[in-house]
């Protein structure tokens, strides 16, 4: 744990502010979920909580089933982070930060096809660009992407390709509400 020097008091009905350069480097959005931790030592930690990083096995499992049917690699992310990814290795991709473009697809909430004109990167600093998009939406609400990436090839994803993206953002949408 890092110490960041910043101290706030807890209000008289239990709160506490993050200082929005917290929320700002962390990727906390108002409305974002955060679970709470204690510690032996008293510790109080605030993590933020990732309905699509709960399924990360299961979305393993989806994205290795997916890459078979798909001509591109697949990356299955929350809204900050990839958590499970299949056709490229998995060191290079898992964990790292979604990149801005791929964060405002998501926020968009429309699924983005393949950018002709100018390459996106899907993560930070991996090289990778999003061939298709398609964001996952769990009770009305934004929880990641599902996404189709090009390695260097410059591959143009099929309808095929596309149409099971668009199923497979679908059915972890629902697996997250239930």
């Amino acid at each position: 744990m890092k110490a960041t020097g910043i101290v706030r008091r807890i209000d008289d009905l239990g709160r506490v502010v993050i200082p929005k350069e917290i929320r700002r480097t962390m990727r906390i959005r108002e409305g974002d979920p955060l679970e709470i931790f204690t510690g032996t030592g008293g510790e109080v930690v605030f993590k933020k909580y990732s309905p699509v990083g709960e399924l990360n096995e299961f979305a393993g499992s989806y994205a290795e089933a997916l890459v078979r049917c798909c001509s591109l690699p697949v990356l299955i992310c929350d809204r900050d982070a990839c958590v499970a990814a299949a056709g490229i290795s998995k060191k290079e991709v898992l964990e790292r930060r979604v990149s801005p473009a791929l964060e405002e697809i998501m926020e968009q909430r429309k699924e983005r096809p393949y950018f002709s004109d100018k390459k996106e990167d899907a993560l930070e600093g991996c090289g990778f660009t999003v061939a298709f998009a398609c964001p996952i939406i769990s009770a009305g609400d934004l929880s990641g992407c599902v996404a189709l990436i090009n390695d260097g090839d410059d591959k143009v994803p099929s309808e095929s390709d596309m149409n099971l993206v668009r199923v497979a953002a679908q059915f972890l949408g629902k697996q997250m509400e239930e």
